[in-house]
C-alpha cells in the first residue's frame, strides 16, 4: 500500500498507475492525468484534485471526503461505493459523462445538474 499522504504530485503523470488503498489524503494532484488509475478503496480526503483528468479510473470504494474536485474530468470513472462524496463536490466537476455512480447519487446529480453527463469538451 503507497504512502502518497501530502504529497506534492501537481501535473504528475499517474496514467495507469495501480494505487489500491493508497494513503493520497491531503495531497496536491492539481492537473494530474490519472487517465485509467486504480484507486479502489484509495484514501483520498483532503486531497485537491482541481482539474485532474481521470477517464476511466477507476475508484470503486475510495474515501473523498472533503476532496477538491473542482473540473475533475470523470468521464467513464468508476465512482461506485465511493465513502464520503457529496453532491456539492460533484456539482463542480467538469463531466461525468458514463461514469459509474451509485444509483440514488446519480439520479439527483441528473436532476440537479444535467449538464455534467453531457460529453466534455477536452
Amino acid at each position: 500500500m503507497a504512502n502518497l499522504e501530502g504529497a506534492n504530485l501537481k501535473k504528475a503523470n499517474l496514467r495507469g498507475a495501480y494505487l489500491p488503498r493508497a494513503q493520497i489524503k491531503g495531497a496536491n494532484l492539481i492537473k494530474a492525468h490519472m487517465e485509467g488509475a486504480k484507486l479502489v478503496k484509495a484514501y483520498l480526503e483532503e486531497a485537491n484534485l482541481a482539474g485532474a483528468y481521470l477517464f476511466m479510473a477507476n475508484l470503486e470504494g475510495a474515501n473523498l471526503q472533503g476532496a477538491n474536485l473542482e473540473m475533475v474530468d470523470f468521464e467513464e470513472a468508476n465512482l461506485l461505493g465511493t465513502h464520503q462524496l457529496t453532491i456539492d463536490q460533484l456539482s463542480r466537476v467538469k463531466t461525468l459523462h458514463n461514469a459509474k455512480l451509485d444509483k440514488e447519487l446519480c439520479l439527483l446529480l441528473k436532476i440537479k445538474y444535467p449538464a455534467l453527463f453531457e460529453i466534455s469538451n477536452r
